[in-house]
C-alpha cells in the first residue's frame, strides 16, 4: 500500500468525488471502490468490503462512513475530516445556495439532466458489482451466499433487511468455512486506541441523551437545532433516503420548515452529487426562526454528520482486534459475499428500476457500461457526459 499522510491530498481526492459521485449511497460505494481499490490501491478489496459491511451495521450514511474510515486510515483524524469535507462540501454549498433562493428553484434543473445521471448510475453500480463478484465470490459457496443475499433483499423490502442478511451470512460463514481459513490480513492503519474508542462512544451517548434533557431546561434555538439533526443522524439505518421521515417529523411537523420548502429541497438533493444527508444544509438554510441561512445550514450539516464521526471512531479500534480472530475471519468470508449480494440487489432496486424506463434508457446504460469497462474512461467523465447528453437529448 502506498500510504499518504497528507490530509490535503486526501481532501483533494475526495473533493473530486464530491463533485462527480452522483446517484446515491450505492453509487458512491461504487465510485469509492473504483478510486481507492482499483485505481489508487489505497485499500485492498477485502478490506474495502469489510468496511462496507461494518458501516451497514452503523446508523447514518454508510457511504460517508466508508469515506471517513478511508480518510482515517490515510491521515488519521485530520484525514477523516478532510475526506468528509471534500466529499460533502460541493453538494452542501449547492444546496445552501438553493436554500437561499429556493422560491426560484423550480426550472433550474432540467429533467433530462436527472435522467442522464440516473442512466450512468446504473452502469457505475453494475461495474462495481461485476468487479467485486470476480474478486470476492471465488467459489460456489460464496456465490451461493451472494445470490441468496440478493434474493433476500429483493423479497423482503425493509430497511433492516441488510442487517439481517449480513448477520445470517456471518453465521453461515462460521459454519461453512474453517476457522483456519487463510485470509489476507488487513492493511488499514487506524491509530485509535480502545480507550479512545470507549471515550468517543461515551461522547456519542452524551449528545444523544443529554441534548433532549438540556432542551427541557433551556429554551435556545441552537440547542433545538443541534438536538433535532443529531438525533436524525443517530437513529437512521438504511441510508440517506430513510432519514426523510425523521427529518419531516422534526422539521415540517414542528413548523420549522414549510412543506413546500421541504419537497423543493428534497428534489434538489436528488440532482447534486455527494451524500444525501447534505439535504440538512438546505433545511438549515430555510429554517423559520432566529437561526437560518449560512449559520442554520452549518449547524444542521455538522449536527447530522457528527454521529457518524463518533460511531466510526468508537467501533474501529475493537473491529481491528476482532477481525484477526479465526472464527471472525471465517464469518467475514460469508459477510463479504453478502455485501456483493446487497449491491447486486441494489443494482436492480432502486438503481435500475428508477434509472431505466425504456429502450433508449437501456441503450444509454449499455454505452455507459462499455465506456467504463472496456474503453476505460474515468467514472467522473462518464457521469459528466451522461448529464450533458441527457440535458440535450432527453
Amino acid at each position: 500500500m502506498n500510504h499518504i499522510r497528507s490530509p490535503i491530498q486526501v481532501f483533494l481526492v475526495f473533493l473530486k468525488l464530491g463533485f462527480t459521485a452522483f446517484g446515491g449511497p450505492v453509487a458512491h460505494l461504487a465510485f469509492f471502490r473504483e478510486e481507492f481499490v482499483v485505481r489508487k490501491k489505497w485499500i485492498t478489496e477485502s478490506d474495502y468490503s469489510e468496511i462496507v459491511a461494518l458501516c451497514q451495521f452503523l446508523p447514518g450514511p454508510a457511504s460517508s462512513q466508508v469515506g471517513l474510515t478511508i480518510g482515517l486510515s490515510r491521515a488519521g483524524y485530520l484525514g477523516s475530516l478532510a475526506a468528509w469535507l471534500g466529499f460533502t462540501m460541493p453538494s452542501a454549498i449547492l444546496l445552501l445556495l438553493l436554500a437561499l433562493g429556493y422560491s426560484n428553484y423550480g426550472n433550474v434543473i432540467p429533467i433530462g439532466l436527472l435522467t442522464g445521471l440516473k442512466i450512468v448510475t446504473v452502469a457505475v453500480v453494475a461495474q462495481a458489482v461485476w468487479g467485486m463478484w470476480k474478486s470476492i465470490c471465488i467459489d460456489n459457496a460464496r456465490i451461493t451466499i451472494m445470490l441468496l443475499s440478493a434474493i433476500g433483499l429483493l423479497v423482503f423490502q425493509s430497511v433492516f433487511a441488510p442487517l439481517v442478511v449480513i448477520v445470517v451470512a456471518g453465521v453461515i460463514g462460521v459454519w461453512l468455512f474453517k476457522p483456519s481459513l487463510n485470509m489476507t490480513e488487513s492493511q488499514l492503519t487506524l491509530s485509535i486506541s480502545r480507550f479512545s474508542g470507549v471515550l468517543w462512544f461515551f461522547v456519542f451517548l452524551v449528545f444523544l441523551f443529554g441534548l433532549p434533557v438540556i432542551q427541557l431546561f433551556v429554551e435556545q434555538p441552537i440547542v433545538d437545532i443541534v438536538s433535532a439533526f443529531f438525533r436524525s443522524g443517530s437513529l437512521v439505518f438504511g441510508g440517506g433516503h430513510v432519514v426523510l421521515p425523521l427529518l419531516e417529523s422534526e422539521m415540517v411537523k414542528t413548523g420549522w420548515v414549510t412543506k413546500d420548502a421541504f419537497l423543493a429541497g428534497y428534489g434538489a438533493t436528488q440532482a447534486v452529487p455527494g451524500p444525501l444527508f447534505t439535504f440538512s444544509a438546505f433545511l438549515g438554510g430555510v429554517l423559520n426562526g432566529p437561526i437560518s441561512g449560512v449559520l442554520g445550514a452549518l449547524l444542521a450539516l455538522i449536527s447530522i454528520f457528527l454521529p457518524s464521526f463518533l460511531l466510526v471512531y468508537a467501533i474501529l479500534p475493537f473491529w481491528q482486534s476482532l477481525r484477526v480472530k479465526p472464527r471472525i475471519r471465517a464469518a467475514l468470508a460469508g459477510i463479504n459475499a453478502s455485501v456483493v449480494g446487497i449491491l447486486f440487489a441494489a443494482l436492480y432496486q432502486p438503481v435500475f428500476v428508477e434509472g431505466v424506463s425504456g429502450t433508449n434508457d437501456f441503450i444509454g446504460v449499455i454505452i455507459a457500461f462499455g465506456a467504463l469497462m472496456y474503453w476505460k474512461l474515468p467514472p467522473w467523465l462518464v457521469v459528466i457526459a451522461g448529464g450533458v447528453i441527457g440535458s440535450v437529448l432527453l
